[in-house]
């Protein structure tokens, strides 16, 4: 069987970020070999969330570092999803474009969570809050290294298709809102005695950031 050459293109700066993160994921291993290993068994065990989250360390050193990896592989896929659909560098240089990109995703994932901690602040819930953000941002880096995963499949073995960029989109979406269904029904006293309050912030800080977003994209992309 003749094998076919696939015509990437350049994807020289890609090498360098998806090396970035491994090298990232690599020094967080050795600079915190228990949590991580027990950050990596977060399907098979609660080990993590269940004693790392009383820490109450939402902006704990070891998350930030993760951060940085969920920056940088959600963004490579956001990068390639728009590519494939919009040809988004036609006009400009695609290195400029990822990083545009890794800019914006990065901007909207700490200004949301920094909302969320003076919201916190204002109303006196700032123990609970720093939980709660510990336990959401510690799924979602863990859902990253999936994607990060797949970015690399994207890019130096799979050629994107739809289908493909269809299903990675919707495992990410579902898998963002599975966690907080589980975090939420893990504290379902709290939410009971606080009801009103919950679904204020489910509105204001948990859907109506990404209803804006979508309005953005889609005035721009649409």
């Amino acid at each position: 069987m003749q094998a076919i050459e696939r015509q990437a293109g350049t994807i020289d700066w890609i090498t360098l970020i998806l090396l970035g993160c491994i090298i990232l994921l690599a020094v967080i291993k050795v600079i915190y070999p228990q949590r991580f290993g027990e950050f990596m068994s977060l399907l098979t065990s609660g080990k993590f969330m269940m004693f790392k989250g009383k820490e109450n360390h939402a902006f704990h050193p070891f998350n930030i570092l993760m951060l940085f990896v969920n920056v940088g592989g959600v963004s490579l896929f956001l990068f390639i999803l728009l590519h494939f659909f919009f040809n988004i560098t036609e006009n400009i240089p695609a290195v400029i474009v990822y990083v545009r990109i890794a800019t914006a995703y990065a901007s909207f994932v700490l200004l949301k969570m920094g909302i969320e901690k003076i919201v916190a602040n204002v109303f006196g819930l700032d123990e609970k809050v720093d939980y709660y953000l510990f336990r959401k941002l510690g799924y979602r880096n863990f859902i990253s290294l999936f994607v990060l995963l797949a970015a690399i499949l994207l890019t130096y073995t799979f050629t994107p298709t739809g289908p493909i960029l269809y299903a990675i989109l919707s495992f990410m979406i579902v898998g963002n809102i599975l966690s907080l269904f589980v975090i939420y029904k893990q504290n379902q006293s709290i939410i009971s005695i606080n009801l009103f309050y919950f679904i204020l912030y489910l509105c204001a800080l948990e859907i109506a950031p990404y209803i804006i977003l979508y309005k953005l994209f889609i005035s721009n992309w649409g």
